[in-house]
C-alpha cells in the first residue's frame, strides 16, 4: 500500500475519532445554554405536552445548544412568585397571564379589560395589530416575548344564581390580588371584593369565604374551583391573553442561530397550543354541564345589564393614565370597530351553552 494512501486512512481515522470524541465531550458538557421556565398548567395536559414538544424540537434542531427545564402545575408558586424568582435570577422566564404581564408592562392590560370583543376572531385580530408595540414595551423592561396566546374567555362561577345585581352584591366576590383591572370593574360595580393570589382561592370556596370567582372553564376544572360552585354566566366578561417571556439577558446568551430556530419553533407551535386552549375549554364547558352546573341565562333588556356594561365603560375610562394612555385605548377600540366593519357578517358571541 503506498504511503500516501497509509497517511490518507490514518488521518480519516484520526479526523472521525476527534469528531466522535467531540460529540462525547458536548454531551457530557450538556447544552450550551439551559431555559429555566415555570407555568401554572398542569403536567400531563395538552397544553404541557404541546410545550414539552416545541421544548424537544428545539433542542434537536440546535443540536443540544438550547434546552427549556419546565416547572409545571404551579410548584414554583403562583404567576407572582414566578415573576419574582425571575427578577432574582432562581427562574429564567415564564408563562404569565394578563395581570402579571401587566405588573411588567401595565399597557398590555388594554386588551384584558371587560366587555371588549364577541369571539375569538375578534380578539385575535385586535391583538396582533397591537402586539409589535407590546412586544417593545415588554423589551423595554428586560423580557423577551417567544409567544402570545389567547386563554380563553372569563366567566362569572357562584354559588347562588346571580338574577340580580342586588343579589351579587351580596356575595363574596374573589379578586386576583393587586389586579387593577379586576379593582377598578368591582368598584364601579358596587362590590369589595375579597383579594387573593389563585393559589389561596380554593381554600377560600370550601370556608365560604368567597361565593363568586371569575375563570376560564378550562380553569375552573384544572385548579378543582368547579366542585365548589353550583351556577356560572351564559356571556363571558372578558378575554384572558398570556405570553411566554424569558430574561433578556439569558436570551441574549442564546446563540443567534438557535433563537432564530427557537421563534420560527414558537411561532409555528403556539398556534397548535391556541387551537389547543380553545379545545380544552369546549371539553371543560361539556364537563361543567354534565356536573350539573347550571348557566344563567342573560337578560340585555334588563336594566341590571345594562349598568353592568355602563360600569365596565366607568372602568377603562378611569384606568387611563394609570395603566394606558387616552390614545392606546381609543386605538384598541378602534380597531374592535374596524374588525366588525370588516366583517359583517362576524355576529358571533362566545356563549357558555353553545
Amino acid at each position: 500500500m503506498e504511503k500516501r494512501t497509509i497517511l490518507a486512512i490514518l488521518v480519516a481515522a484520526w479526523a472521525a475519532f476527534c469528531m466522535q470524541a467531540a460529540r462525547v465531550e458536548a454531551a457530557q458538557a450538556g447544552p450550551e445554554v439551559v431555559i429555566k421556565v415555570a407555568s401554572l398548567a398542569p403536567r400531563g395536559s395538552n397544553i404541557a405536552t404541546l410545550f414539552e414538544e416545541i421544548s424537544q424540537e428545539v433542542y434537536e434542531k440546535t443540536g443540544g445548544a438550547v434546552r427549556f427545564k419546565t416547572y409545571w402545575g404551579g410548584v414554583q408558586g403562583d404567576e407572582q412568585d414566578v415573576l419574582r424568582k425571575v427578577r432574582l435570577g432562581q427562574l429564567h422566564g415564564g408563562a404569565f397571564m394578563g395581570p402579571t404581564l401587566g405588573l411588567i408592562a401595565p399597557e398590555v392590560r388594554v386588551t384584558d379589560l371587560p366587555y371588549i370583543f364577541r369571539n375569538y376572531d375578534e380578539a385575535d385580530y385586535v391583538r396582533s395589530k397591537l402586539r409589535p408595540e407590546m412586544e417593545r414595551l415588554i423589551e423595554a423592561k428586560g423580557f423577551k416575548v417567544l409567544g402570545w396566546l389567547n386563554l380563553g374567555f372569563v366567566y362569572t362561577f357562584s354559588k347562588v344564581p346571580l338574577d340580580s345585581l342586588e343579589t351579587a352584591r351580596r356575595q363574596k366576590w374573589w379578586a386576583l390580588e393587586g389586579d387593577p383591572v379586576g379593582q377598578a370593574f368591582y368598584r364601579e360595580l358596587g362590590i369589595t371584593p375579597v383579594s387573593l393570589s389563585i393559589s389561596d382561592v380554593a381554600t377560600s370556596l370550601s370556608s365560604n369565604m368567597v361565593d363568586c370567582a371569575p375563570a376560564t372553564p378550562f380553569g375552573a376544572v384544572a385548579l378543582q374551583w368547579y366542585t365548589r360552585f353550583r351556577y356560572m354566566s351564559e356571556y363571558p366578561s372578558s378575554s384572558v391573553y398570556g405570553a411566554m417571556l424569558v430574561r433578556k439577558d439569558v436570551w441574549e446568551r442564546v446563540p443567534l442561530q438557535a433563537r432564530e430556530v427557537i421563534l420560527e419553533t414558537a411561532s409555528r407551535q403556539y398556534e397548535k397550543i391556541k387551537l389547543t386552549v380553545r379545545a380544552e375549554d369546549d371539553r371543560a364547558l361539556e364537563l361543567l354541564r354534565k356536573s350539573g352546573i347550571r348557566v344563567m341565562k342573560a337578560d340585555f333588556k334588563n336594566k341590571d345589564a345594562a349598568f353592568v356594561f355602563e360600569a365596565a365603560k366607568r372602568a377603562r375610562e378611569n384606568l387611563v393614565g394609570r395603566l394606558y394612555s387616552r390614545e392606546l385605548l381609543d386605538r384598541m377600540l378602534g380597531l374592535v370597530e374596524e374588525y366588525r366593519r370588516l366583517h359583517p357578517e362576524d355576529r358571533r358571541v362566545i356563549r357558555a351553552d353553545q
